[in-house]
């Protein structure tokens, strides 16, 4: 375990502690109510695992280290940008897929560009966007979102 995770449990612990001191009830109705909450979820966290797996099996780690990986930052990051733009999938299964995609050979740099995208453009979800706000709004804040993260993503490569 690196330091930080440490400190997180250490700190989640300590507040746990002095949330049962403050309100003994409070704080055991809280847990339970996280618990069904993460039972529900159970599934949902299955379904993740599943799909990771599926992908990293149908795409060896050498061919995401190929097209994903330092041999053409620039054009890894448009493409891993493009596909990004176009999946619709929720956050919560791409953070652990980008991961998984990075422990595999992926650069940071198309990663976070696909990853960014993914949360920021919706090209599958534009025409319900042009209808709600209009097509001149709906296209700028893609083209926007879109410049955004290339500028995010290079900086990340940058920064990690």
């Amino acid at each position: 375990m690196d330091i930080f995770t440490i400190i997180f449990w250490v700190i989640a612990v300590v507040l746990f502690v002095v949330s049962l001191m403050k309100n003994r009830n409070k704080t055991l109705a809280a847990m339970k109510k996280s618990k069904s909450m993460m039972g529900g979820m159970v599934g949902e966290i299955i379904a993740i695992i599943f799909l990771i797996g599926l992908v990293l099996t149908f795409i060896p780690p050498e061919s995401i280290k190929t097209v994903l990986g330092s041999s053409n930052t620039f054009l890894s990051t448009v493409i891993s940008a493009a596909v990004g733009s176009v999946t619709l999938i929720p956050a919560f299964v791409a953070f652990p897929l980008v991961g998984s995609l990075v422990d595999a050979g992926a650069s940071i740099v198309p990663a976070v560009a696909f990853l960014t995208t993914l949360t920021m453009v919706g090209v599958v979800t534009f025409p319900l966007e042009k209808k709600e706000f209009g097509t001149k709004f709906a296209v700028t804040r893609n083209l926007f979102s879109f410049g955004f993260a290339i500028v995010i993503a290079l900086a990340m490569g940058v920064v990690v």
